[in-house]
């Protein structure tokens, strides 16, 4: 039996109201939906995969729906709703609504974010609904209260919506760490969770599940495939640029293909991106279709706003980023426009999603390259959806970080058993494998700081009692840890605060906040600057305090505003697919013209990559030597690998100045020509390129790389011993930057082993600098390369040249910011690769 077991006996049937909902919208529950629910009724855990349209949402909550009709509230929370997406969250209160309101049932449905308004959350802490929607970061803090115990007692159903978005980062295992805590708060609350279709469902299964040996899983449950997307890329006749992320030149096309469709959601993968593409398109729409703006820097209510005109059909399109990724259901989305290129084919399938949100018909989707590397990226993305092939790996090593945090919230809550509580973490799946002396050396970070820092009572946050139990070191400290809960750690920002200005006179704080924005770009403007965003133009007028005060402005070339972090990489399956197109030229054939051309031209002067062979070239241009490698494992996996490169280079005499990369290579710039060293026995590529790079040289790189103290900054933030959010006070971001690097400094030389420094280590290797992916690299090319001295730039290499100005550049010798004065003009770039090539044309025609 399972641990949850109800009588009576699961049953199939519907309830007669439900049964008469459905009928009267002429649905007809499915087998998936219906073996769901029996699973539901029957007390097991469950997970359902099924894909977009195939009833998810109401298979979740329909168990939940009966129970509460059959039995009645309780007065007590019935069920939890887990959502990654704020939006999402809304969306589903909105859809679910409406049955309860036709049938007129009596329960209460609500949501809680951090949107949610404080008399609202101090209503449902006192008067719990029957059904709360809320997010990972809003859990860990109502089980931080001291009546959490009382609060979820009577918690029936946990459902966990787009698990497999959850599930792979910092804020799965915090969910994890909550559920476990469930598990002995509300022990006989069952776990649903609702998924797209993934590679490893078993590590969904064991995520869904309290673990004991290791071995639980979830009961599995699998939609049919619906109808196979229509999914077509843009061949413009505009001229595709060869390197550049704007898509300007496709603006014209999208506004067309937003005309003759009835809604659209224009998908860009960046806000800065957000805002030029929703500045373009109003520039040119001179017919006035009501097309809004939507991102997560925005303020809550403006992006309220624009979910419920879209829900309500008053918009003809949304340009939006990941914000509504997942889950979203507006009906009248017929049409899905992706600007860049997807990254990874389940991203893709998840924004397809979006359109047509039914099972049997297909969703439309039209995407729209930036440039020529960027079609064949499109390309393979649209192979890898057709053939179902899944990104990314479902299951991670708990973040020792997200641990602290959460043994932080644990003693909010109330004094702790360390091991009654090393038992609990353990049922967390990502947790399952944590030694016990790692978790005692977590709980005494918590407790004291460390070795290095247990002489400052600043960071004394537990103390232990006679009995073994710890405790608050202070009742005010529960406030504090409530105040920063989350593993969502964003760049310093400042709110964007509108002011009228008045002449000769300061600006006077006041007006509306249209949202934040980071706060090196605004600290970096002078007052009287102008730039982009929520849609408008703005000039700065003051930054005080937190706070950036602007007015509406009318400026022919305003900035856009630039966000760190939010570039995904390319995916493993679309790099391999990209490989296999360029090594092909067979396959060409159904490529645009220009992008065909273009490969050819490349072709005839140096050589294509091969999917086995990693072409290197060496050029020189001005006063500099480059050398340009393509490894297509995405901007991560290249960054490092030209950190490691110039520190290499260093020693062998290369004289780097620096390096840029994007997801399909890099290049190298310095005084020397390396192509020649090679020719001269100097060095040899395969010592360049050797494996043996990720021992030594990357963490003697790590010891002095300043990526290591953003890591470590944000791993301090997450485990809560620096705090941006103090009551009555808010840190700046020059704040928090200094008491991190401060620490940093400190541990690094007093306790180098200090346990945030092994976390930040575990982060850097397998998030920013992707080690795991460039160790795989490497190996598959040992013995593989291929060198290509050549007179000029090739064509493959322009697109990398013209990053030069807008991406950091590390040059070796001091690992800091060397810059370039201004980006390379596109132009000159391609009048130069194509010097010498006969047969192609004029540079300016191609």
């Amino acid at each position: 039996m399972p641990r949850h077991a109800k009588t009576p006996a699961p049953s199939p049937d519907l309830l007669p109201q439900f049964d008469g909902w459905f009928s009267a919208r002429g649905w007809q529950p499915r087998a998936h939906q219906i073996a769901f629910w029996q699973a539901a009724r029957a007390g097991h855990d469950a997970l359902l995969i099924a894909p977009t349209g195939g009833g998810k949402t109401l298979a979740g909550f329909m168990p939940s729906l009966e129970d509460l009709v059959t039995n009645g509230g309780r007065g007590k929370l019935h069920t939890l709703y887990m959502s990654p997406l704020k939006a999402l969250a809304v969306d589903i209160q909105r859809n679910l609504m409406q049955p309860v309101e036709e049938l007129g049932l009596d329960m209460r449905i609500e949501t809680r974010s951090g949107d949610t308004p404080q008399n609202r959350k101090t209503r449902q802490k006192q008067n719990p609904p029957d059904i709360l929607l809320t997010t990972p970061e809003q859990l860990a803090l109502m089980l931080s209260w001291p009546e959490a115990a009382d609060y979820f007692a009577a918690l029936d159903t946990i459902i966990i919506d787009e698990l497999h978005a959850l599930a792979p980062n910092k804020r799965g295992d915090l969910l994890a760490l909550g559920l476990a805590r469930l598990a002995t708060l509300a022990p006989k609350a069952k776990r649903l969770g609702l998924s797209a279709t993934v590679a490893d469902k078993d590590a969904l299964r064991r995520f869904l599940t309290p673990q004991s040996d290791g071995d639980e899983t979830a009961k599995l449950i699998e939609g049919t495939a619906g109808a196979p997307p229509s999914l077509s890329i843009l061949d413009t006749k505009e001229r595709l640029p060869w390197g550049s992320h704007t898509a300007r030149h496709a603006m014209g096309d999208v506004l067309a293909a937003i005309k003759n469709a009835d809604t659209s959601l224009v998908f860009v993968n960046t806000r800065s991106q957000a805002e030029m593409v929703f500045r373009e398109l109003w520039a040119l729409n001179e017919g006035g279709l009501e097309i809004a703006l939507h991102h997560g820097s925005l303020a809550p209510e403006r992006r309220r706003k624009v979910e419920a005109a879209m829900a309500a059909g008053q918009l003809r399109a949304v340009v939006c980023t990941s914000t509504l990724d997942l889950g979203i259901d507006w009906g009248a989305v017929d049409l899905v426009i992706h600007v860049g290129a997807p990254k990874g084919a389940s991203r893709l399938a998840q924004r397809i999603g979006r359109a047509n949100h039914r099972f049997d018909e297909a969703s439309a989707a039209l995407l729209v390259p930036s440039n020529r590397f960027e079609v064949l990226e499109c390309k393979a993305a649209r192979e890898s959806v057709a053939a179902g092939e899944q990104d990314g790996a479902m299951m991670r090593t708990g973040g020792l970080d997200v641990l602290a945090q959460h043994i932080f919230g644990t003693a909010c809550h109330a004094p702790f058993d360390p091991l009654a509580l090393y038992q609990e973490v353990c049922r967390a799946a990502p947790y399952h494998d944590l030694p016990r002396p790692v978790f005692d050396r977590v709980v005494d970070f918590v407790a004291t700081g460390g070795y290095a820092l247990q002489t400052y009572d600043r960071y004394a946050r537990l103390r232990q009692e006679k009995d073994g139990r710890y405790r608050l070191a202070h009742p005010r400290l529960a406030t504090r840890y409530r105040m920063n809960v989350g593993t969502i750690v964003e760049a310093p920002m400042l709110k964007v605060r509108l002011t009228r200005p008045q002449k000769g006179k300061r600006p006077i704080r006041g007006g509306r906040v249209l949202g934040e924005m980071e706060e090196y770009f605004l600290t970096a403007l002078a007052p009287g600057d102008t730039f982009v965003f929520a849609g408008e133009t703005l000039r700065l007028e003051a930054v005080r305090d937190t706070e950036a005060l602007v007015s509406r402005a009318s400026h022919a070339d305003p900035k856009v505003p630039t966000y760190q972090g939010g570039k995904f990489p390319i995916s493993t399956h679309l790099a391999e697919r990209v490989r296999a197109m360029l090594s092909t030229p067979e396959t060409w054939d159904d490529l645009p013209p220009q992008v065909a051309q273009w490969l050819k031209m490349q072709q005839a002067f140096s050589a294509l990559p091969d999917k086995d062979v990693l072409l290197v070239e060496s050029f020189a241009r001005g006063a500099r030597y480059y050398m340009t490698a393509y490894p297509f494992e995405g901007r991560l996996a290249h960054q490092t690998l030209g950190m490691l490169l110039t520190r290499r280079l260093e020693r062998m005499g290369g004289r780097p100045m620096g390096f840029v990369a994007n997801d399909y290579g890099l290049a190298v710039w310095g005084l020397r020509d390396i192509g020649l060293m090679v020719e001269q026995e100097k060095l040899t590529l395969a010592a360049l390129f050797a494996e043996d790079m990720l021992g030594d040289d990357l963490e003697a790189w790590l010891d002095e790389s300043s990526l290591m103290k953003r890591t470590f900054r944000d791993c301090a933030m997450i485990s809560g011993l620096i705090e941006k959010n103090l009551p009555g006070h808010e840190k700046t971001g020059r704040q928090v930057l200094f008491s991190a690097d401060l620490i940093f400094d400190v541990l690094r030389s007093h306790e180098p082993d200090h346990i945030l420094l092994q976390a930040a280590r575990a982060d850097a290797a397998t998030g920013l600098l992707d080690i795991g992916r460039l160790g795989q690299m490497l190996a598959r090319i040992q013995g593989k390369l291929l060198l290509k001295r050549l007179d000029h730039i090739s064509p493959l290499a322009v697109p990398l040249l013209m990053e030069m100005g807008k991406e950091p550049v590390r040059g070796a010798a001091d690992d800091e910011l060397l810059g370039e004065a201004a980006s390379t003009r596109h132009d000159d770039l391609v009048r130069e690769a194509t010097q010498g090539i006969s047969g192609f044309g004029h540079a300016d025609a191609v």
